[in-house]
């Protein structure tokens, strides 16, 4: 078969980029699609052997930094792409990936990392954090979501099977296209950690620095908390924000490679995650580690946590939740075993994943390669 996969972005290297990247090792000969790319990401994903395929917003000014701001012409963009060659399109899509254009002899096999956020399940949250909730440019930003909403609806027919990356996006993809779909959790490269036993007095969390992760809202537990040291890993827009109002207690390391990240997962007393998350790997490396996890229950996060077991579950997004989150933990800290913990995360391996995928794709094409 010839075989093309279509990704939003590859400029940063986030969990949707690691799934997107086990998915080209399962067909080395496939052809990428992307709106834009950075030669660094295309690098570090080990994408150079295939053929890449960038769209016209590639050559638009500030397009490998800014090209958030070009949302408006996304839809577009992606339907520029002429895959009528190829028998099997493989789509990475948290935006816009799914709707290229197919025709019916093709395949097109979607896996949703998760419906559009922004234009779904984080609207109202998009437009106050943005600033865009009044005045005419609101009104503006208004309509075009109301417009990408019709359009995604409309662009989730031209998929045949989707693939959902946890039974919480399962739903919404059933809620939102009214679409049966197959959940298969992403790879978590759990191979790469290993259970440590010996954990030191300090808290972690690593995100991005977007609204929805919610670490604005971590800082100012911890911040309330003068005696736990949090060690706080990742870059992002709210960045600065988010550094102005944290207290000596809390230090932001900002981007760190991975042996650094691993370091911090390894050895901290337990893992903050406050995102109501798609799925959360960030969470299951922090497991691997033999790390508990203290997460906000909801979304992707009850289905790889489990509450007294691997972690502690707290049910508002608020440093209040969170402080008496980090107290309960630290009263039953006996209760969590770093093996178990360890041992919990492996059933969410890479090996996993690449059997699962494949068996899917031979289940649907009758192909055995």
């Amino acid at each position: 078969m010839k075989v093309a996969i279509v990704h939003e972005w590859l400029t940063v290297i986030g969990g949707s980029e690691k799934v997107f990247k086990e998915i080209t090792l399962l067909f080395p000969e496939a052809d990428i699609y992307t709106l834009v790319s950075k030669e660094e990401t295309i690098d570090t994903l080990c994408l150079n052997k295939h053929k890449l395929y960038t769209s016209f917003i590639q050559k638009l000014i500030f397009s490998k930094t800014k090209y958030r701001s070009y949302l408006p012409f996304f839809s577009l963009a992606i339907e520029q792409f002429d895959l009528s060659k190829y028998d099997l399109i493989i789509s990475s899509s948290h935006a816009v990936a799914k709707g290229v254009l197919v025709n019916a002899s093709q395949t097109h096999v979607c896996y949703c990392h998760s419906p559009i956020r922004y234009a779904w399940d984080l609207h109202y949250e998009y437009l106050k954090g943005s600033g865009l909730n009044k005045g005419l440019k609101g009104i503006l930003v208004k309509y075009f979501l109301h417009r990408i909403r019709q359009w995604d609806i409309i662009s989730a027919n031209r998929v045949d099977y989707f693939i959902a990356n946890s039974e919480y996006i399962s739903k919404r993809i059933k809620k939102i296209y009214n679409r049966e779909s197959t959940v298969i959790y992403p790879n978590v490269a759990v191979e790469q950690f290993e259970p440590v036993q010996q954990k030191e007095d300090f808290y972690v969390t690593c995100s991005r620095f977007v609204p929805y992760k919610k670490i604005d809202v971590i800082v100012e537990a911890f911040k309330s908390m003068p005696d736990k040291k949090l060690i706080v890993i990742g870059d992002g827009p709210d960045f600065k924000r988010i550094k102005k109002m944290a207290s000596p207690n809390v230090t932001l390391m900002g981007y760190q490679p991975f042996e650094v990240l691993k370091h911090y997962l390894s050895r901290a007393k337990a893992f903050v995650f406050a995102a109501e998350e798609d799925f959360g790997i960030i969470s299951v490396e922090a497991q691997a580690c033999g790390t508990p996890v203290i997460a906000f229950g909801k979304g992707g996060s009850t289905e790889t946590v489990i509450n007294g077991k691997t972690g502690v579950f707290f049910y508002e997004q608020s440093a209040e939740a969170i402080n008496k989150a980090v107290c309960a933990f630290e009263k039953n800290i006996k209760d969590f075993n770093y093996l178990e913990i360890a041992e919990h995360a492996s059933a969410f391996s890479t090996e996993r994943f690449r059997k699962e995928f494949k068996s899917f794709i031979q289940n649907i094409t009758g192909s055995a390669e």
